[in-house]
Parts: C-alpha cells; structure tokens; sequence
C-alpha cells in the first residue's frame, strides 16, 4: 500500500483483502438419525445445493439455532449412518471467510461424519441463509459467538457425547475458530486449516506491510465512512468480490479460480463468489487482534494445517509459535491456499480424524 493511498483504493483494496481471505436453540432434534419434523424459524433451502456431491455414509438435515446475541443461525448438520445408538464425538465447522456452508465447511463436515463423527457446518451471523441485519458484515465477536452457539446446538443433541466436541476453523474462521476455543472451554481439541488472522490482515496488511500513519488514514477513511452510512441508512458495499481485471496477484487468481468456477466452488449465496462485504466491516477487526488468548488453548490440543505455498502460510506459523504446548503445525507439500478448500486429495482428513479420534476419546475407550 502506497504512502499516498487515496480513499477509493483503499476501499477497493480493503474489500479485496476481505475477499481474498476469503429452528432455534429449542429446535433440537429429538433423535438426530431423523430429520426434525419442528417448523423451522426461517425459510432453508431443501434440494441439495452443495458444491460436492451427496455422500451416501452419512445422514444429512437442515437445522436451525440461535447464538447468544438472539441471531438465528442455519446449519447442516451430518451424521454417520448406522450410528449404533452409541453417542458421537461432534465437531462445529466453519469457514472460510466470506464462504457458505455449502461450500469448503459442508465438504469438510460431511467428510469428517463419514469417518464417524456428528458435525455441523453453519453459516455465520449475516451471511448465507442465517439471521442478521444488515447483510454481509461481519464482526470478530459475534462471530467468535457463532463457533460457541454452534457447541451450544451440538452439545443438546441426545446422539452426541458433550464431553467430547471439538471445532474446525477454514481460512478466516481458522482465527475466529481459535479466538473462540481459547475462551469456550468446553470444547476439547481444534483444526484450524489453512488459517488467516483476519485482524491481523485487516490492520497490517498482508505480511504486516501497513504503515501507523497508512493505518491511521485507513481509520480516518472508514470512520467517515460511518456518517455516510448513517446519513444514507444503509451500509455502503465494496465491489463484487473477485473480478479479476487481469495483473492480480497469483493467490487472488487462486481465489477466483475456487469461488467463480461453477465446476469447482460457486455458490450463488457466497459472498466471495457474487457478492461483496459492507465498506465498514473491517474497523471491528482493526483494534480487535483474535490472537491475544491463543495461549489459553492449552492444555487442550491445537492442529494447524497449511499448504507449502500458500501466501497465507505465516498466519499459521505465528499462531503455531504463539499457542502452547500441545501443539502440531503440518505443513501440506506443494499445496496452496485453496487446494485445502476441496481438494479432497490434498486435505488430510484422515489426519484430522486421527488427531480427533485421539483427543475426544470416550471416558476410559481408547478411540472414538
């Protein structure tokens, strides 16, 4: 960013970074191997709409909860057929930025219930098909508030084990999902795949490239921006996330190349495939920093997966020198950014599955 950065650009460039990093708590199904018969709170879409094909190990259900700020948020909750009636290790899943539960966290959920997990993918407060007004903004407590009300829904199940949830955080969520676990002790162990800190990215720039005074113009802009939106009465938004206009850098082609290819991660209700975030959604970020607690984890384990070539990769290696003991950062050869999106041959769920199977043990088993 340019010493002289104008107030467009930085707009611009503040969406573009965003992107880049990019039924109600009573509903409780009453036996979740069957979908709930309760009205929902909110109108769900039914037909699959997913960017990965059904999977036929798992029993799939529309649900619906509420966070603790009253927001309804919706969920696709996965479990594995012919459960036995024994109860379930869970995982709450997330992510990334800007996504759908439609998309990367759905595909993750589904995967990790084929490997006998009960897991909920949700879509965050004001995005996807959960509650929330205005649209398409987001906030690193409300959010942080969306990954517990998540354990909240899990841990009412009569199928799942409450002692024994664990979360995993994509991309963006991959901070929000540590800021939330550092604080919620209930859950035992977290992934955070492919992880940003979007405080950090939002206030410093990729690879803390923000200057005080470019920071300082940065706030000025955008809280002047606020008496624009208050005077309109509306949120002013940023361009469409991710139109490329050639001579982008190689990881928001990457992007582009998950989120605008209906053969790959296109969703229509994506922020990051079709539509843009809120001008203001950075401030709340921007003095808000998700690492400071990330120490507070332990002694319940932490896994941080990332790609060798993924720009984002210094996101995980600081919060890996940060967080204590017990601790893993794998790191995925050759892999980018968004190959741990969907690349079902390059994220290590079997990995993942180990590393839950070994930290939710029932009382006195030895595996899940």
């Amino acid at each position: 960013m340019s010493t002289s950065l104008s107030r467009k650009r930085f707009l611009q460039g503040s969406a573009a970074a965003v992107a880049a990093a990019l039924v109600t708590s009573r509903e409780v199904l009453a036996n979740p191997a069957t979908p709930s018969t309760a009205k929902p709170a909110m109108p769900l879409t039914i037909v699959w709409d997913k960017t990965f094909p059904k999977s036929p190990k798992v029993d799939h259900h529309k649900v619906t909860f509420k966070n603790r700020y009253g927001i309804t948020l919706a969920a696709d909750l996965y479990v594995p057929k012919n459960a036995g009636g024994r109860k379930l290790a869970a995982l709450a899943v997330c992510g990334p930025f800007g996504a759908v539960k439609e998309q990367s966290s759905g595909l993750y959920a589904q995967t990790l219930a084929e490997r006998g997990f009960a897991t909920v993918a949700f879509d965050p407060s004001f995005t996807g098909e959960s509650g929330g007004q205005p649209r398409n903004v987001a906030s690193p407590d409300i959010n942080t508030e969306d990954v517990s009300a998540a354990v909240d829904f899990l841990g009412l199940q009569p199928l799942v084990d409450r002692e024994r949830i664990g979360v995993v955080g994509i991309c963006g969520w991959g901070g929000i999902a540590l800021n939330a676990v550092a604080v919620d002790k209930r859950v035992k162990a977290v992934v955070a795949s492919t992880m940003y800190d979007m405080s950090r990215v939002m206030s410093k720039g990729y690879n803390d490239s923000v200057t005080p005074a470019q920071r300082a113009q940065a706030l000025e802009q955008l809280s002047r921006q606020r008496w624009v939106d208050a005077e309109k009465g509306s949120p002013a938004v940023g361009p469409v996330s991710l139109e490329l206009k050639g001579g982008e850098p190689p990881f928001v082609v990457e992007y582009a190349g998950y989120y605008k290819s209906r053969r790959r991660g296109f969703h229509p209700r994506a922020i990051n495939s079709n539509s843009s975030w809120t001008v203001t959604t950075p401030l709340s970020f921007m003095n808000a920093p998700l690492m400071t607690s990330i120490a507070e984890i332990a002694p319940r384990p932490l896994l941080l997966i990332h790609g060798e070539k993924a720009h984002s990769r210094y996101f995980s290696e600081a919060a890996f020198a940060a967080a204590a003991q017990p601790k893993e950062l794998l790191i995925i050869p050759g892999a980018n950014h968004v190959d741990l999106y969907d690349r079902l041959d390059v994220i290590p769920f079997d990995r993942m599955a180990a590393f839950f199977e070994t930290n939710l043990k029932p009382a006195g088993a030895g595996h899940v």
